[in-house]
Formats: C-alpha cells, structure tokens, sequence
C-alpha cells in the first residue's frame, strides 16, 4: 500500500475516531478538522504517528487544537 494510501486510511480511521469520542457527529468532526487543517497536520507527522496508536495520535491531534482555541469541541 502506497505512502499516500495510508495517510488517507488514518486520517479517516482519526476523524471517525475523534466523532466517537468526542460525542460529535461525523460532518461536525470532519469540519472541524477542516477548518484547523488537522488532515493536513496528520500527512505532515505521519512519520511519527504511523507508529503510534490511534489514541496517541488523537492525543496529539487533542493537543494541537487546543492550541488553535477549538477547545469548546473537546472534552476536559
């Protein structure tokens, strides 16, 4: 499977993961990580979040929009 094949696959397996545990629905996640380019954050690190778990990632992913004052979409 290419590179990019497996960036697709995470960024999605991510954004669904991230509706679920963050009580959003899919379109609200998907906009959110939209708007704070965080599909473009993920291709950018996936040479170390393909390492990593999908929860560490979603940590991560956690940590950065909390830097970018998205965090009224997350939980405490």
């Amino acid at each position: 499977m290419s590179e990019k094949l497996q960036i697709l696959y995470m960024q999605a397996r991510l954004v669904r993961l991230a509706a679920e545990e963050w009580n959003l629905s899919l379109k609200a996640a998907n906009e959110l990580f939209r708007k704070n380019n965080v599909y473009h954050y993920i291709a950018d690190l996936w040479g170390l979040f393909h390492v990593e778990g999908d929860y560490a990632v979603l940590d991560e992913i956690q940590t950065y929009l909390n830097s970018k004052g998205e965090n009224r979409w997350l939980p405490n």
